[in-house]
């Protein structure tokens, strides 16, 4: 087991009556990717901020290699973690490789600087928007700006990625891009943690999965224990099938058509459908085949 770089104890996070994190613990690892799952405002951004350093829990504590991460100056924080943010507002025209180069700021004054062009370069190329460098941040497109974005926190070398919702304005080939670039880094030591609402993705590229419910740690562990048909279609409330990846093995997450959403709230799947259900995903299983 690779070490834990950061460790989140008991964190709780409340918003007046509202609790946006219930006690929630984890540990991130050096060399992993972490996907966060779990519906809309179960806490995956909430609890993405608080490892990032920037909202510090109402109870609970969260250190940085046995440090408390509200000790650690912000300079040092600033090199430490990178943070890709939902939505990431340019209003001044600066062109995209300027944008890059602020993932620089950090290192500025130390020997890294020297660097400096080398690295935007890298950044660029990693994210695929070296064709747009020149071009000015704010006419770009939702998913060349997604990239854009990614860019600057690839610049910025932090040991810890926190990425949310990356592949969300992406097409299927940057979706997978990313994602690899991901894996690259945790490759070379690094961790990243990455908000996805795409289980497919989660259980492809993910070395361990958190699903979050209601503010609360609901499972944690990797695709194969966690992607669960009976554990997603309780978190969601939508019948969701999970049959094995008919080239990788791995799980293949399957939500169900036809069926009201209120119903898998209700009642799980009756078993005398069972045999309809495991014709479909075979049928589903077969398609992808021929598609791989």
């Amino acid at each position: 087991m690779s070490r834990a770089l950061l460790s989140v104890s008991a964190a709780t996070v409340r918003a007046g009556e509202s609790t946006l994190l219930d006690g929630v613990d984890l540990d991130v690892r050096a060399g992993e990717v972490l996907a966060v799952v779990g519906p809309n405002g179960a806490g995956k951004s909430t609890l993405l901020s608080v490892v990032a350093g920037d909202r510090v829990p109402d109870a609970g504590t969260v250190t940085w290699t046995g440090t408390p991460l509200a000790a650690v100056r912000a300079a040092e924080l600033a090199r430490l973690r990178g943070v890709l943010l939902q939505e990431n507002h340019v209003s001044f025209p600066f062109r995209v490789v300027d944008v890059v180069r602020m993932g620089r700021a950090p290192w500025r004054g130390t020997p890294a600087q020297d660097r400096d062009e080398q690295v935007v370069a890298g950044a660029l190329d990693a994210a695929d928007v070296t064709h747009l460098a020149a071009r000015s941040y704010p006419t770009l497109s939702g998913g060349e700006k997604a990239r854009a974005s990614l860019a600057r926190v690839l610049a910025q070398e932090p040991t810890l990625l926190l990425l949310d919702e990356p592949t969300a304005a992406l097409d299927v080939r940057h979706q997978e891009h990313v994602l690899a670039q991901a894996r690259t880094h945790s490759r070379a030591g690094d961790a990243v943690v990455v908000v996805l609402h795409d289980l497919a993705l989660a259980a492809a590229w993910a070395d361990r999965v958190l699903v979050l419910e209601r503010g609360r740690a609901a499972g944690l562990g990797t695709p194969d224990q966690v992607l669960t048909s009976e554990l997603l279609t309780r978190v969601y409330g939508h019948p969701i099938d999970v049959v094995p990846h008919p080239v990788t093995g791995g799980p293949l997450v399957l939500p169900r058509r036809g069926v009201e959403p209120t119903d898998a709230a209700v009642a799980p799947v009756a078993p005398a459908a069972a045999p309809a259900v495991e014709e479909t995903a075979e049928e589903v299983a077969q398609e992808a085949e021929v598609v791989a």
